[in-house]
């Protein structure tokens, strides 16, 4: 039976192998696209795959699959990806992206028809279509439950039951939920979120057999009794994937569980892995600067229209500065773009800055939706304050209440603020103690985690936002 477990746990699809199977789908959707379209572009506006038309156009299609994949970066969600609506959405905006970006440098040359016209536009036609009849087909199959996880939870308490509501938010489920088990005999047989305990560690091999389980998620907090070590240890020779509830959290949502660490975590877990190498540091420095010298000089040609767009609306001023706490708890002033009435903030109080707020005013709003009220703050980037991606700075009256509420809330601060971050691309804003909190499980993830590919896939999925007007 542990044999055919095995077997069947290998079409099984984990977190990572979702993305990396939609990724590779889009690949190759696309590929296939180019390939038409380089067949069309042939026959209808050259005189067929001559010499010539191989070696002056043919091998300029062979970029657009990637130029794809990166239009589609924010549709990599499998939430969204798991939805016909929002798939099919992803792929017209990237298409629409990709038709505006292409015209923008069409007409930059100075002789734009030294740019294929109806190449592209075949392209984006194939693609859309290829991609989305691979979303569809991603949505029907891929997300049955034959290709889902079958897990087993261990522990019926607090942590098992976030988890719990965790999952049961999750649409679709990423993974079959089996049960749960708990030695605490007055929860047998009782149900949690629609979840059954099944019984205790002397169940376990019988319910791995019986339900084909292929991971166990253990949701224990403090010591672990040794029948139920020794069950663990029995299932993992049975090859079932054993995961702690934190790591499960981290795979799931990209978030700390904050509210279910054991309060010697920070040091025993975080800080040993949040150590990161000098050539990352040195690296990550030199891509601010060059990130901000770019911002910079786009702000600098976007400014005056700008300017005039304020004073015309609401008068001065057009910049501002507002205090913020860097790292290791360092005031500095940040400068942004007024998106927002005069005296906002007259009472003199730190106010939330929520979505849709109501204390924008209509050039405000179209700044917000596009970014261009960030751009500023390159120059908080260049100087050193702050980064390209990092947690958000904030500001230290409400970092101060903050802290009193949620519980590690100042490991934040460990490193530079950011333009852009994990919990910008993820969440959005936290107008509220407990958004905070889950932009804080954010915030330290991405320190746990990061890297060169995790700051280059924050920034990629930061541009798709851009392009797809999806700032609040």
């Amino acid at each position: 039976m542990a044999q055919i477990n095995r077997k069947s746990a290998a079409w099984r699809f984990r977190e990572g192998e979702r993305r990396a199977l939609l990724v590779f789908g889009d690949l190759v959707a696309s590929s296939l696209a180019a390939l038409l379209s380089l067949g069309l572009w042939a026959q209808l506006d050259w005189l067929g795959f001559t010499w010539e038309f191989v070696r002056f156009r043919a091998a300029w299609v062979a970029l657009l699959p990637l130029a794809w994949l990166a239009l589609m970066v924010n549709s990599y969600d499998l939430r969204r990806a798991a939805s016909l609506r929002q798939s099919l959405r992803g792929v017209l905006l990237a298409a629409v992206a990709g038709l505006v970006l292409y015209t923008f440098v069409y007409f930059i040359p100075d002789e734009p028809t030294s740019l294929p016209r109806r190449g592209p536009l075949y392209f984006l036609a194939l693609t859309s279509l290829f991609t989305m009849a691979w979303r569809w087909l991603y949505v029907r199959v891929f997300t049955a439950p034959a290709f889902l996880r079958r897990v087993l939870i261990v522990g019926a308490g607090d942590s098992g039951r976030s988890l719990l509501e965790v999952t049961n938010r999750h649409n679709p489920a990423p993974f079959h939920l089996v049960g749960l088990i708990d030695d605490d005999v007055a929860k047998h047989q009782v149900e949690f979120a629609g979840a059954t305990v099944l019984g205790d560690s002397s169940h376990l091999l019988e319910l791995i057999d019986k339900e084909a389980i292929s991971d166990i998620i253990v949701a224990i907090q403090g010591p672990m009794n040794g029948q139920m070590f020794q069950a663990l240890l029995d299932a993992q020779e049975r090859g079932v994937q054993i995961t702690r509830m934190p790591v499960a959290y981290e795979e799931l949502l990209g978030r700390v569980p904050i509210r279910h660490l054991e309060s010697d975590w920070l040091l025993r877990s975080f800080v040993d892995e949040i150590r990161v190498s000098s050539v990352y540091l040195i690296a990550k420095r030199m891509m601010d600067v060059l990130g901000a010298l770019i911002g910079l000089t786009v702000f600098g040609l976007l400014l005056p229209w700008i300017s005039l767009a304020i004073l015309l609306e609401s008068g001065t001023p057009i910049l501002f500065r507002q205090a913020r706490l860097g790292r290791g708890g360092q005031s500095f002033r940040v400068l942004k773009v007024r998106t927002m009435q005069k005296d906002a903030e007259a009472d003199g109080e730190a106010h939330w800055a929520e979505e849709r707020d109501p204390r924008t005013n209509l050039v405000g709003r179209i700044l917000r939706r596009t970014h261009l009220d960030e751009f500023p703050q390159f120059w908080n980037v260049f100087t050193g304050q702050m980064s390209l991606v990092g947690p958000r700075p904030e500001r230290p009256e409400l970092v101060k209440e903050l802290e009193r509420q949620i519980p590690f809330y100042r490991a934040r601060l460990l490193v530079k603020p950011g333009i852009t971050g994990w919990a910008q691309v993820n969440y959005g804003k936290g107008a509220s103690v407990e958004g905070s909190a889950q932009k804080l499980e954010y915030d330290l993830y991405y320190i746990k985690h990061r890297g060169w590919l995790l700051d280059i896939w924050i920034i990629l999925r930061t541009l798709g936002r851009v392009v797809g007007l999806q700032g609040v």
